[in-house]
């Protein structure tokens, strides 16, 4: 007998394995049973196409990121649970993509919904309709469009979704969402991004749910920078209204680290994003570290993640989260701490020991997050951290 499996068994072993981890809504889980991925990745290998990972669909020649991406099956389901669309639903979505996700929206919200996708890039948008066009779907609406201008004049929406990474809100992507209605979308801020469930409450976009994800940005927003220290083997990245000083950081870099150390400790394969997530809400210094091999090789404190770890910047000055193995714990055998360099390192450290304290207590704690205009005034906003993008005012807060 031919064992080969089929497209709908690959299909349906796939989703098998995503519920296995998170319940779907059943509209979801449906939707991802019906609509063909493979249509959707022409040439691919089936087996590849049913793979629980990112496919890019269009490299970028100036960057290390793609410019377009089939993003993680997982990924797609929880940000469709997040959602939690429904028939009769006026969906657009950021970022066109393959036209997989609009095609899944589509199911969703039925012959009585709309779903309308956008991508600024031309060879993306035809991608997608070439293939919704294949899979049945051509009642879906794409076109090339700027992600950050929407699509006015076919909303108001009483759903958004961007499947393309966001780091601010531009006002006219909120006036298009109906009151009442809701966004999800990727939300980068301080160097780490959350898929955020967004409900807008008159001008205020309120946060009820926040995952951890990761996405090709957008293009046409510039709010983050980078620097470039010791001969460029380490980068901080930072966000436009944090203030650093390259040469002050580069004096501190040729000098030992000290270190810091908490009591709290992490397992092999436990994530601990909440800490940097955790210092968002608290302080305007946080940003990320990034060392090349080369730096731990010229004596830098290897930083716990050396790609991206979660870094306290203050002009000259700098704390960042590092690790020691004692095997005190078998099952948490690694201990949290910080490195530290500088005149004011020893304070940053002791902050960034007290997030890793906090978050220690409480390893699933999020943030209340809620979203308002740019010049609302600090007595209409909540209580709580604020940081300053062009187009907004995020507000951050542990109650």
């Amino acid at each position: 007998m031919n064992s080969t499996p089929t497209v709908d068994d690959l299909r349906n072993a796939l989703v098998d394995q995503i519920v296995a981890k998170r319940p779907l809504p059943p509209c979801v889980e449906r939707a991802l049973r019906t609509v063909h991925r493979e249509v959707h990745l022409p040439g691919l290998d089936p087996a590849v196409a049913y793979s629980n990972r990112a496919i890019t669909i269009k490299e970028n020649p100036e960057g290390p990121l793609a410019l377009s991406c089939a993003s993680v099956p997982s990924t797609v389901a929880m940000m469709l649970g997040q959602l939690d669309a429904q028939p009769g639903d006026r969906i657009l979505e950021i970022g066109a993509g393959t036209g997989y996700n609009a095609a899944l929206l589509s199911e969703i919200v039925g012959e009585d919904g709309e779903v309308t996708t956008i991508d600024i890039d031309a060879d993306v948008t035809q991608h997608a309709r070439d293939a919704l066009n294949r899979a049945g779907y051509e009642q879906v609406r794409v076109m090339e469009r700027d992600g950050l201008e929407g699509a006015p004049e076919y909303g108001p929406y009483t759903r958004m979704i961007g499947t393309v990474g966001f780091w601010d809100i531009p006002a006219a992507l909120r006036d298009q969402l109906i009151d009442g209605g809701r966004f999800v979308l990727p939300l980068r801020w301080r160097g780490q991004t959350r898929s955020v469930v967004l409900n807008r409450q008159g001008e205020a976009l309120l946060c009820n749910d926040m995952e951890l994800c990761g996405f090709v940005p957008i293009v046409g927003q510039d709010g983050e920078r980078t620097i470039e220290l010791a001969d460029g083997t380490v980068r901080i990245h930072h966000d436009q209204d944090q203030d650093v000083d390259p040469a002050r950081l580069n004096d501190a870099l040729t000098q030992p680290a000290a270190e810091t150390w908490s009591e709290v400790r992490v397992g092999g394969e436990e994530s601990f994003d909440g800490i940097w997530l955790r210092a968002t809400a608290l302080e305007d210094t946080v940003c990320r570290l990034e060392a090349t091999r080369a730096a731990v090789e010229n004596g830098l404190r290897r930083p716990v993640i050396i790609g991206r770890s979660p870094a306290l910047v203050a002009q000259g000055s700098l704390a960042y989260l590092i690790s020691k193995r004692d095997d005190t714990d078998p099952e948490r055998p690694s201990l949290l701490g910080a490195a530290h360099l500088g005149p004011d390192g020893a304070d940053l450290a002791k902050h960034l020991v007290a997030h890793i304290t906090a978050w220690g207590a409480d390893r699933t704690a999020t943030p209340n997050l809620a979203i308002y205009p740019a010049g609302t005034p600090d007595s209409d906003l909540p209580a709580g951290h604020v940081i300053e993008k062009a187009d907004s005012r995020v507000v951050l807060s542990f109650a």
